[in-house]
């Protein structure tokens, strides 16, 4: 039977609840944004006693479902302010999966200054004080915690970021090689930090594991879906052999890789830091070019990157992050970006927002365009040690804009604007102005239309249909994200006939229920209305759903594009 475990920081207290009847058909984001928009008082402070922390597996996580171990974490989000979903990888959904653990709830503030592990078992969830961890990266908590527990168990934990309450602060999870994957963006782990929890470690020994209703319908629906996701193009080829980092030169060509801070839009070094590139130097030094970031991971787009005498350095090296790095600060060494990208896992804070924070950094006179060991040093020595400048730079690049003056600073709702220029792949604007968590190219990932051709193809240089694609792709995408499903599933399912159909027969194999296509879809807008409503709650208007006055009128090369939508016009993607 499927529970709900909430821990109470403030009395160190711990019960076990049933599942609501409202929560029972509800998993992953559609759940944690759910218990969120219940629990969570809108106007409150986000690193106060009133924010919650919760953790939610997916509808089919924990199943053998291809691609489904995705971990949701929610909360009011300490950067932008919203409501925030996010989701990861790694080991622990499927723990909890297997626990029967719908949620997991923790909420309040301890009295004592001190630090607290949780630990979840078949038993339910206990709290320990925890003194030997405290200040150490993530790397030497997860040795530590398998030292303790054993090889096998699931960690959760904050780096000195998270300690330390930096908005741009994650929740690393730990992955099947002892890896990190990570709750990225709008600064959960600053969230874990204000509730004095340093990890939380998961045994599943004597797991009940997950029923399947229907177990041979479950199966053939599997199958169908496994052979999709392998047979597409981007999921089945180009994401397996050169991971997302395949993006770089593709958005290059097209003008719409935001390069010195969002200036341009072709970055000079690309092919230095391509995914091609990066394959070649993985091969050449005898690391993996394919790697799954959760068992049963069939896509496989993560990789290990080692250093030049084949030690590890980093794994799951994204296309964001060797883009923020990359272009958006001039730094054409993927080496000095494997590194930061390190060094950014041991503290445990996003490489988006921190690349981002950088380029507004560079043009600030912080650092030189382009000074990769100036970024590196001073991610060690400022970011890491939480000194007055490590601080201001730890809470992004809205906080660096605001300390140093600059107004080119690329942010939604306070988050910074990922990997795609907005001028110049219109659709992704419209994401990035609408999401419920700030710039989010993840919300609503129009580039597989506007640059890729998956599922028709729309214009990047043009407004006609870009609200529409957004708004149905947003919708799409939270449904998907409720599943614990890698979103990478979305490019077979756009163009595959047999793809989604599979999804939901799987889901009804699960439950022994009969959803339907149409009764995913208000899945999917139930959680963005439910979101939007919290952040209207919060004191979000339309008039936040806007990106930065530069976009309007700075032009970006090649095409001099700009953005050119109206207030009415980007309103017009609520009308559903």
């Amino acid at each position: 039977m499927d529970k709900i475990l909430r821990v109470d920081m403030s009395a160190l207290s711990t019960r076990i609840e049933t599942v609501p009847a409202a929560w029972a058909g509800l998993g992953g984001r559609g759940l944690t944004s759910t218990i969120v928009a219940a629990e969570v008082p809108p106007t409150c402070h986000p690193l106060g006693a009133n924010n919650k922390l919760v953790f939610a597996p997916g509808l089919l996580t924990g199943t053998p479902a291809a691609n489904s171990g995705r971990l949701s974490a929610g909360a009011k989000s300490p950067l932008t302010g919203t409501i925030k979903e996010s989701n990861a990888g790694g080991t622990a959904a499927q723990m909890l999966a297997r626990l029967g653990i719908k949620a997991l709830i923790i909420e309040g503030l301890p009295e004592a200054d001190k630090w607290y592990s949780l630990h979840v078992s078949k038993d339910g969830v206990t709290i320990q004080e925890e003194t030997e961890l405290v200040g150490k990266g993530n790397f030497a908590v997860i040795e530590a915690v398998e030292a303790r527990l054993g090889k096998k168990t699931g960690v959760l934990t904050i780096g000195p970021a998270g300690e330390l309450k930096m908005t741009a602060a994650n929740i690393s999870v730990k992955d099947p090689d002892s890896k990190i994957r990570s709750h990225g963006r709008g600064g959960l782990g600053a969230v874990m930090g204000s509730k004095k929890i340093k990890f939380i470690s998961i045994d599943d020994q004597g797991a009940p594991g997950v029923k399947i209703a229907d177990p041979e319908k479950f199966k053939t629906a599997a199958r169908t879906f496994a052979k999709a996701l392998l047979d597409h193009p981007v999921s089945g080829e180009g994401l397996p052999t050169y991971g997302t980092n395949v993006l770089v030169n593709i958005l290059n060509e097209a003008g719409g890789l935001p390069t010195r801070n969002f200036s341009t839009g072709q970055f000079a070094g690309a092919e230095k830091i391509c995914g091609e590139t990066m394959h070649d130097t993985i091969v050449a030094r005898g690391g993996k070019p394919k790697h799954g970031c959760h068992a049963g991971c069939i896509i496989q787009c993560s990789q290990v990157y080692p250093d030049k005498e084949g030690k590890y350095k980093t794994s799951g090296f994204e296309y964001e992050t060797i883009w923020g790095f990359g272009a958006d600060c001039c730094i054409d060494d993927l080496d000095d970006i494997a590194e930061a990208d390190n060094v950014m896992d041991d503290l445990g804070i996003d490489s988006i927002e921190t690349a981002v924070m950088f380029a507004v950094a560079m043009e600030a006179g912080v650092l030189p365009f382009g000074d990769g060991k100036g970024v590196i040093r001073l991610l060690r020595e400022e970011i890491g040690k939480g000194t007055p400048l490590g601080r201001i730079l730890g809470n992004g690049a809205g906080s660096v804009g605001n300390a140093y003056g600059i107004t080119r600073v690329p942010v939604v709702k306070n988050q910074g604007i990922p990997a795609y220029d907005p001028r110049s792949v219109k659709g992704i604007g419209i994401t990035y102005a609408t999401s419920t968590m700030g710039a989010d190219h993840t919300a609503g990932y129009t580039i597989a239309t506007n640059i890729l051709n998956v599922g028709g193809y729309v214009d990047p240089l043009k407004k006609e249909g870009q609200v529409e694609l957004s708004r149905n792709l947003q919708i799409a995408t939270a449904a998907v994200d409720s599943t614990g499903m890698c979103i990478f599933i979305a490019f077979p399912a756009l163009d595959i006939p047999e793809c989604l159909p599979a999804l939901i027969d799987m889901i009804n194999a699960r439950f022994g229920i009969a959803l339907t296509g149409e009764d995913v879809t208000n899945l999917g807008k139930y959680v963005l209305k439910t979101e939007r409503q919290f952040n209207i709650g919060a004191g979000f208007t339309n008039k936040h759903d806007r990106l930065p006055e530069f976009f309007y009128t700075e032009p970006v090369a090649p095409h001099n594009a700009v953005w050119d939508f109206t207030d009415e016009e980007i309103d017009e993607y609520w009308n559903f």
